[in-house]
């Protein structure tokens, strides 16, 4: 009877130990009862909720668990089953980025899209609103604020830790209580968190002796903060806002995107409990950085912005021009510090002001020693002014001196002061003149002309006093001389134009362009102008010529030549001075390759034979030269205006040629040497022997680009028919032919007959494509019936 009884016990506390752990599997105090298996998905569902609103995962709470009196086996299973859970819940559950990490406090996100107001963009403050970026959120990661009064909505976490160990979070019920598990309610609404404290631990020592003892200690801190709803009028998005109970009065107004259009940025209000609790002026936080103003919020707050009383306008050489809000009392000088004060380039004597009266405007000016007392208006307009573009006390000298520049200038300065403080005259300065450009009262100006020799000698009469904006010219004795050149050209290595000194000759000159080339002769010419004041009829020389002869193996002559300014010197040219030049030979000859012409009439003949002749296999109708086009030639041929579409390629065509080709009729030279076919050749040409070969080529617009065996007695028609004949596009009586040697013949007609080229071995046919054709419109055949019509008319009225 005592071990049914036994059993039935065990079997109660068991099923009570799986009711409450499922509930709450960390405030249990012994789990050594507890079995897995029997738990429910309901049960499973309630410990990974219990343990997600503590913020801890089940491997953060082995430790506990076990020294609780858990297996690790029933961990194990229990630990499997979470993760199976979670694994399902995430599967049926939508996917929501986390910003923020799991172990910090909490808020509702709150975002508010930024609208920029450029129609207010000119108000001083509003872009305090219009940025995104501050956004006064309150900061979730400080330590939880001693003072912060508790209400519904809010979550604690209360820990015990030490002997005896407990951690749960609890939310502040609507009633403002929270209920601690064996502890009870306590009422904690309106409490501040030190306060809450403080009656959390009296409540918990009551129940745990080891708390009372000191054995263990209780931890209170805000792991979720509540929202709370406030009402901003007069804001640009007035209305109701749910936000967090630590945000201020300028998160609030951000949020509301600042005051409206005629909303007052310095007497904003916060009312609470239906009476004006603080008066808002953003200024102090905008001019000073002073948050004073910046309280924070509680339930039902009511900021409320009135519509502004004064508002003025700072324009033009301020830091910061715009619209300002101005309070009575207030003066310009309180007004320009808003503006962040003058820029550098502001008139500070005085400042205009435009005001309005009832009837109309009126301008008034302010002096700087008015400023502190002057009280702006509403509607007034404040205009800073540029300074001069001129100045007060400025002199410049410039030319020959050491240190030409501008100076500054002091009443009784003389030009002697002045060129002392610019370290003096150059060397080459010019001492029986310098100017002065003087500017008038009247604004033009003149020249005074200044003796510096007498005036630095001490002569008060020519050592004149300056004035402001005077600038001194002292010339310079090389501003009067002619620049002198020679020129020299011919066989030197960097002919040109050079400057000409003093007793400058002729070896010099060879040596500074850096000698003669491996071509200069002996004879060199110098032209030297003719200088003369009388004009003689009678000799018709321009210039005066000069033969000398120098050794061209030596830049240093016998005689060393004087040169003179502008004279022209040429160094001739050796009569007979050729490097050697060669040409190539390529294809079907004994010895291709490249060889020099050995004189300046060398023929193809001449080339061929030195190259051991023709091979067998050689092509006598396929021997070409290819000739190198000078760039030259191209840019004669790009100049021509050919009259040409802007479609038309025709020019891009002939850049890309690089080649002419010149045909060579080999049997014609070999009976005879001086046939026209045996031309003279040119350094870089070379010269083609083609392969024989038995095939024809067609190509072009054709269903089949081939190559067709030679047959003898076959002509052109045979050739195309053989590929397919012409496509749809192809222009068959276009049709033309080019032979091995380079030559083309063309398809000739008469008028109903048509007579094609003959067909050489290794030639190729090629079948160009029609041009396209524009059909006429039907309007287009109306026109010409319309004009046919009335010349036929007037034929028939003629006759009558």
């Amino acid at each position: 009877m005592k071990k049914t009884i036994y059993v039935l016990t065990l079997f109660i506390l068991l099923f009570t130990s799986l009711q409450v752990n499922a509930q709450d599997i960390l405030r249990s105090k012994d789990l050594s009862t507890i079995n897995v298996d029997y738990l429910t998905d309901s049960d499973i569902a309630k410990i990974d909720a219990q343990l997600k609103s503590n913020n801890t995962t089940i491997e953060q709470v082995e430790s506990m668990a076990l020294s609780k009196g858990m297996s690790q086996t029933e961990y194990d299973k229990l630990k499997s089953r979470l993760n199976e859970y979670a694994g399902k819940s995430n599967n049926n559950r939508p996917k929501i980025q986390e910003n923020s990490n799991d172990s910090e406090r909490k808020q509702v996100k709150i975002i508010n899209e930024k609208v920029k107001d450029s129609a207010n963009s000119l108000i001083f403050g509003s872009e305090l609103f219009d940025n995104p970026t501050l956004n006064f959120e309150p900061d979730l990661k400080l330590a939880t604020p001693m003072n912060y009064m508790l209400g519904p909505g809010d979550e604690l976490q209360v820990s015990v830790y030490g002997v005896q160990e407990y951690n749960a979070s609890i939310s502040v019920s609507v009633e403002g209580k929270i209920t601690i598990q064996n502890v009870g309610q306590i009422s904690v609404s309106g409490m501040s968190v030190e306060a809450a404290t403080q009656k959390i631990k009296a409540a918990i020592a009551r129940v745990y002796s080891t708390v009372r003892s000191g054995q263990s200690q209780v931890s209170v801190s805000l792991s979720q903060i509540r929202t709370i709803k406030i009402t901003v009028v007069g804001g640009k998005q007035p209305g109701n806002y749910s936000i967090s109970s630590l945000a201020t009065v300028y998160n609030a107004l951000h949020l509301a995107g600042g005051p409206g259009k005629n909303g007052s940025y310095r007497n904003i209000e916060l009312i609470r409990n239906n009476k004006v609790y603080k008066n808002i002026d953003i200024y102090r936080f905008l001019t000073k950085g002073d948050q004073s103003d910046n309280v924070s919020l509680k339930e039902n707050d009511v900021i409320r912005i009135p519509a502004y009383s004064q508002r003025v306008t700072v324009e033009g050489e301020v830091k910061r021009p715009g619209i300002f809000e101005m309070k009575k009392g207030e003066t310009f000088s309180d007004l320009l510090n808003f503006a962040s004060g003058f820029n550098e380039f502001a008139y500070t004597a005085s400042v205009n002001v435009v005001q309005k009266t009832g009837k109309e405007f009126k301008v008034h000016d302010i002096n700087e020693s008015d400023f502190s007392t002057y009280n702006p208006q509403s509607g007034d307009v404040f205009k800073v002014t540029k300074i001069l573009s001129r100045f007060e006390n400025r002199i410049k000298i410039e030319g020959a001196v050491f240190r030409p520049d501008y100076y500054s200038y002091s009443e009784g300065m003389r030009i002697s002061d002045l060129i002392t403080r610019a370290e003096g005259l150059k060397e080459d300065a010019y001492s029986k003149r310098a100017r002065i450009i003087r500017l008038k009262s009247d604004l033009t100006t003149e020249i005074v002309n200044v003796d510096l020799s007498a005036a630095l000698s001490g002569d008060t009469n020519a050592d004149i006093q300056l004035k402001r904006e005077d600038i001194v010219t002292v010339y310079s004795i090389l501003d009067f001389r002619e620049e002198y050149k020679v020129t020299i050209d011919g066989e030197v290595k960097k002919p040109g134009t050079y400057d000409y000194f003093e007793n400058l000759t002729l070896n010099d000159l060879i040596a500074q362009v850096g000698g003669l080339t491996g071509s200069a002769s002996k004879r060199v010419e110098i032209a030297r102008m003719v200088k003369s004041d009388v004009i003689n009829d009678a000799d018709p020389n321009r210039i005066e010529l000069m033969e000398l002869e120098i050794a061209a193996d030596n830049n240093e002559q016998i005689k060393n030549f004087a040169l003179k300014p502008f004279d022209v010197i040429n160094i001739r040219r050796i009569a007979v001075y050729e490097k050697p030049e060669m040409i190539t030979i390529t294809g079907a000859v004994t010895y291709p390759g490249k060889y020099v012409l050995a004189n300046k009439k060398e023929k193809v003949y001449n080339i061929v034979m030195r190259a051991g002749g023709l091979t067998s296999i050689a092509n006598l109708e396929g021997m070409k030269i290819k000739r190198p086009i000078k760039q030259e030639e191209i840019e004669k041929i790009e100049n021509v205006d050919l009259n040409l579409s802007r479609e038309d390629t025709l020019k891009e065509k002939i850049k890309d040629i690089k080649f002419s080709t010149i045909p060579i009729n080999w049997e014609k030279i070999e009976k005879d040497k001086n046939h026209y076919s045996n031309v003279t050749l040119f350094p870089g040409d070379e010269i083609e022997v083609a392969v024989y070969n038995e095939g024809v080529k067609v190509t072009g617009n054709v269903l089949l680009t081939s190559e067709i065996p030679y047959r003898r007695g076959k002509g052109f028609k045979y050739y195309i028919s053989a590929v397919g004949g012409v496509n749809n596009k192809g222009w068959k009586r276009k049709a033309y032919i080019i032979y091995p040697n380079g030559k083309a013949d063309v398809t000739k007609s008469f008028l109903f007959f048509r007579s094609y080229p003959t067909v050489e071995p290794d030639s190729q046919i090629v079948v160009p494509e029609k041009p396209e054709t524009r059909k006429m419109s039907t309007g287009e055949w109306v026109s010409i019936g319309s004009v046919l019509t009335s010349l036929a008319l007037l034929i028939v009225t003629a006759f009558r």
